[in-house]
């Protein structure tokens, strides 16, 4: 039987080109979300490849141990805050990313801020999943990785043996993405203990074996202090750009949570889990210059280096499973729920993630990572830097316009009468401050490239601090024109769909 407030919404007059299933708001009983699973998903998410590498790619820049983990958490902390204010309207008002997005950019003009964020969710899919199954290849015996079929075919771009693994990989994933947001849950929920007890192992293992940290705690800062707040700030932002992709769709899992409090308390621990992640993977580094002679940064290559059948099984299981909860919950969740947006008639959540699963393969990530591994990240990051005007619109419209005040029934309508209706379905407020918000650090972002050779030393600096310029320039700039629109003054009286429970 269906609750009071589902029977209220359905009562609701809605477009059918703006809802489906899966853009419904949710009600009480999907509401299932703890602060133990939110806090689960985090974990999840942060135990992976990349994470790995973060602190120590600082102090390979010239930090010391300490200050490569104390900007990895201090980015996270900030990034911590929009986090948790963009998931309050997911949870208040059970509705999604892109349903959220109509709010201040208009029913019709959500598409521009959803595609943005699916377009970089369905490249670090693509390279993700290439990760996942280079884990498989570079694990396995030696015999099958120098027979015949690892020899690279020109017209393929890598050998059968690689893409076979790759596939392997892409299909695993798809069989959890199939089952929708439940399976994630589930998946994410079940992997967060044994991927902690996975990387305390290596941890202990490593610690062991190098008879203490002695060798990490001995890696001093090699800069000075104009040199130090110099790489800081550009580190920074690099390290909050990490999830500022996921600062957007938030709503897409908070709209799950039992209530705020829950949403709250299981993303608070994102700043502990990626410093004490960080921490391993740069102790586990430092520590293989005293048990190899060498530094091994890769943490799939330092499991092949261990040897040992069991070793090759577990490495194999455990970097499967911390890419795949990963590379589902960051990567697939987003685009999926754009391309339902784009068109709630034809797109399930299940076909929007299988055409985002293809697309990752349409990438040809190793094409991508063979020709030039750097661009690729660089872009991609860079990239994500170019979002956070995106983030800081949608905060200043619902936090300073809206009050917080949504109404559910102009979100699902088309009517040129609609709160949210704007000039054909466009705000142009909005999309005028994105672009605006988003021009000043292409110059360094050209640069960072090398498409441009030369620019004027204040767009580098602007680059180098592209999340918060961009965040606070163009969210100043949407709330000064909004005020002079007298918005906030028109609206009707809006409530939450369901209860806004602490």
């Amino acid at each position: 039987m269906a609750s009071p407030s589902q029977l209220q919404f359905d009562d609701l007059d809605s477009d059918p080109t703006l809802i489906n299933d899966d853009l419904r708001p949710t009600n009480s009983d999907q509401r299932t979300f703890s602060g133990l699973e939110m806090a689960s998903l985090w974990v999840g998410l942060v135990v992976g490849v990349p994470s790995y590498y973060l602190a120590g790619s600082l102090v390979d820049l010239g930090m010391s141990w300490w200050q490569g983990i104390a900007t990895v958490v201090a980015a996270n902390i900030i990034l911590l805050v929009p986090l948790v204010l963009t998931g309050h309207p997911g949870t208040r008002y059970g509705i999604s990313f892109p349903v959220l997005a109509r709010s201040s950019f208009g029913i019709r003009g959500a598409h521009i801020p959803t595609l943005l964020r699916a377009l970089v969710g369905c490249g670090w899919y693509g390279i993700e999943s290439w990760i996942g199954g280079e884990a498989i290849f570079l694990l396995l015996p030696k015999t099958i990785k120098e027979s015949f079929f690892s020899q690279p075919v020109s017209w393929l771009g890598t050998s059968p043996l690689e893409f076979a693994c790759f596939i392997a990989f892409w299909l695993a994933q798809l069989g959890i993405v199939w089952k929708g947001i439940d399976g994630i849950r589930d998946l994410e929920k079940y992997s967060a203990p044994i991927l902690i007890l996975l990387t305390s192992c290596l941890l202990i293992w490593s610690y062991i074996k190098a008879g203490g940290f002695g060798h990490m705690l001995s890696l001093s800062s090699r800069l000075s202090s104009s040199e130090f707040w110099s790489l800081f700030f550009p580190s920074l932002t690099a390290n909050i750009s990490f999830w500022a992709t996921l600062a957007l769709n938030i709503p897409d899992f908070t709209r799950y949570a039992k209530s705020q409090k829950d949403q709250i308390i299981g993303q608070s621990g994102l700043p502990i889990f990626m410093g004490a992640f960080t921490f391993v993977g740069l102790a586990v580094t430092s520590s293989t210059k005293v048990i190899f002679g060498n530094v091994i940064s890769n943490p799939i290559q330092l499991l092949g280096q261990i040897g040992g059948v069991f070793t090759k099984i577990l490495a194999i299981l455990g970097i499967s499973l911390a890419t795949i909860t990963t590379n589902i919950a960051a990567n697939v969740v987003a685009p999926a729920n754009a391309l339902v947006n784009l068109s709630p008639s034809n797109f399930t959540f299940r076909k929007g993630a299988i055409l985002t699963a293809l697309l990752g393969i349409a990438f040809q990530p190793w094409r991508l990572l063979q020709s030039s591994e750097s661009f690729v990240y660089t872009w991609l990051v860079g990239y994500s830097a170019l979002l956070g005007p995106i983030g800081s619109i949608i905060l200043v419209d619902y936090y300073l316009i809206q009050r917080t005040n949504l109404s559910i029934k102009d979100l699902y309508s088309s009517s040129p009468g609609g709160a949210y209706y704007y000039s054909g379905g466009f705000n142009l407020a909005a999309i005028g401050a994105l672009i605006i918000g988003i021009l000043p650090v292409i110059p360094g972002f050209l640069q960072k490239v090398e498409i441009l050779s030369t620019i004027p030393n204040a767009f580098i600096i602007i680059y180098n601090n592209a999340w918060f310029f961009s965040f606070f320039l163009a969210g100043i700039l949407y709330w000064l024109i909004s005020s002079l629109k007298g918005r906030q003054n028109n609206h009707q009286l809006r409530t939450p769909l369901l209860p806004d429970t602490p």
